[in-house]
């Protein structure tokens, strides 16, 4: 099959790979008709390179048709249309029955000390083939689905597999009360669904995004947006009565605008051999930090902080007397996706689109334009917001 594969920093390449076999009895083949491109996913085309091979199929937002099924799946046949989440997960854990699949005790990878298995996400998360391939093997298959209907299009549910549950939980660690301020650092995919989801809610929303035509389209579903200027901080404030914003959700993460030194640091870093470069991300590792110190400067005392952006540094430096001072709350983590589908498919389902997903897709393509647009994503050309391939 045809699979997009990571070769080596900025360096992904559509290649013939083996198709993907029942290695288990509980596992499922998908034939992929779906699969996106997410921010994640530049992290992997320009940091993690250490902890990935060449060769591996990237990855982690499909759906598709169900085409084989083991021996021992009983909630799956032939024929099914899903879509897969992208955290790995077995259901019945004493994580996964607590609403925190991305902790899977089944699927975590011990050996990094990490959570549950990702596909298509490095070695920190179990080197899982992904879904930018032709057909993907799903494991733990009769947990690790959201069967679908036949009648609506793939941009209607693919989502569910990573960003709008993604947007969601944001959404709710953020703790916004009835009828207050959500500001959102970032209006990249994941952030133009927590500004919807904010004004779905009933939220006043204010989003900081440097790009124009990301503000744009979050201004067609009500959001107010601010360009990211020297000033913003002092802006948000203004327009909070001086007290800043209840919540804010960090929809950037680790690669944020500023701090030149610390990206130079990333990028010597990546030039290492990969056993040292390992050892010194693991203990030494730094992020830009620069949403996360808008969101702390943004958000009011008492408020609360939620990160939905990636972060993976060790060694970051926080602001804990200014944190502390202010009584904020300060929540984070990989999204448990199955925990939100029973209140998301009703509203991706929604002939309304109270969430918007028609309207989020800047780019689709056949996978082999995905190296292109690997680089067109990264650089914010083009108009770029979210592609989606069509295997």
């Amino acid at each position: 099959m045809k699979a997009l594969t990571w070769q080596g920093k900025r360096d992904v390449s559509v290649e013939e790979v083996p198709d993907p076999q029942i290695l288990e009895p509980t596992d499922a083949i998908v034939k992929i008709t779906s699969t996106a491109i997410c921010g994640s996913d530049l992290h992997l085309y320009e940091i993690f390179g250490p902890f990935i091979d060449p060769g591996d199929v990237l990855g982690h937002e499909p759906m598709g048709v169900v085409v084989e099924v083991g021996s021992g799946v009983t909630n799956l046949a032939v024929g099914d249309r899903v879509v897969v989440p992208f955290n790995i997960s077995c259901g019945h854990c004493f994580m996964c029955r607590r609403g925190l699949q991305s902790q899977c005790e089944t699927t975590q990878v011990r050996e990094y000390g990490s959570g549950a298995a990702l596909f298509g996400y490095t070695k920190l998360y179990g080197q899982v083939p992904g879904g930018q391939a032709e057909y993907l093997r799903v494991p733990l298959a009769d947990y690790n689905h959201i069967k679908v209907g036949t009648d609506l299009p793939d941009d209607r549910y693919l989502f569910l597999s990573d960003i709008v549950p993604t947007a969601w939980q944001g959404v709710q660690y953020a703790n916004v009360p009835d009828g207050g301020t959500l500001a959102v650092m970032g209006l990249g995919p994941v952030g133009q669904f927590v500004s919807r989801i904010g004004v779905h809610l009933g939220y006043r929303v204010l989003a900081v995004e440097p790009v124009a035509e990301r503000r744009a389209m979050a201004e067609r579903h009500g959001v107010q947006t601010l360009d990211l200027t020297d000033s913003v901080v002092d802006e948000l404030r203004d327009l909070t009565e001086g007290r800043g914003a209840d919540g804010v959700v960090d929809a950037v993460g680790m690669e944020a605008h500023g701090n030149g030194g610390i990206k130079f640091a990333q990028d010597a870093i990546g030039l290492l051999p990969d056993a040292l470069a390992q050892k010194l991300m693991d203990t030494a590792g730094l992020d830009r930090l620069a949403a996360m110190h808008a969101s702390i400067d943004v958000v009011r005392r008492g408020g609360t902080v939620s990160l939905s952006g990636v972060y993976a540094g060790e060694a970051d430096v926080l602001p804990m007397k200014t944190m502390f001072d202010q009584q904020l709350t300060l929540r984070m983590g990989q999204c448990n996706v199955k925990r939100w589908i029973d209140d998301l498919l009703p509203l991706v389902e929604d002939p309304a689109d109270p969430l918007g997903v028609m309207d989020l897709v800047t780019h689709h393509a056949p996978l082999e334009d995905a190296p292109g647009l690997y680089e067109t994503f990264q650089k914010k050309e083009d108009g770029c917001i979210k592609v989606v391939l069509r295997p």
